[in-house]
């Protein structure tokens, strides 16, 4: 039971820092490069190019985000006592909750996919 109310408290921990990381690496550039199918939630818990050629300022967003994340990450996976991977599977699952229909996510396969 205690092992449930841990992944409970690291599922609520991990979605307010996906809120607040998405604050600090200017929510509305990241948005609106996931509006325009540039970037996706990737499957291990971060944000990846969708187009490969996408303008440096969206790389080095992604690049921003993906280092505040990993660092959130490993925050967390040290104060409970668990693999970091952990942390980034169940921040996917939540980053999937959030992200609007039509925008891109990783599927199982490793391909890109718009969220219906």
């Amino acid at each position: 039971m205690k092992h449930h109310a841990s992944i409970k408290l690291i599922t609520r921990a991990v979605a307010l820092c996906l809120l607040f990381l998405a604050s600090m690496a200017n929510a509305q550039s990241l948005e609106e490069a996931k509006a325009a199918g540039l970037i996706g939630e990737k499957s291990d818990g971060y944000i990846g190019l969708v187009q490969q050629d996408a303008p440096e300022a969206v790389v080095e967003l992604v690049r921003s985000v993906n280092r505040q994340r990993r660092e959130r990450y490993q925050q967390i996976a040290r104060d409970n006592d668990i693999p970091i991977n952990t942390v980034a599977q169940l921040a996917y699952a939540r980053a999937v909750e959030a992200t609007r229909s039509g925008n891109y996510i990783e599927d199982a396969n490793g391909d890109w996919v718009r969220k219906p």
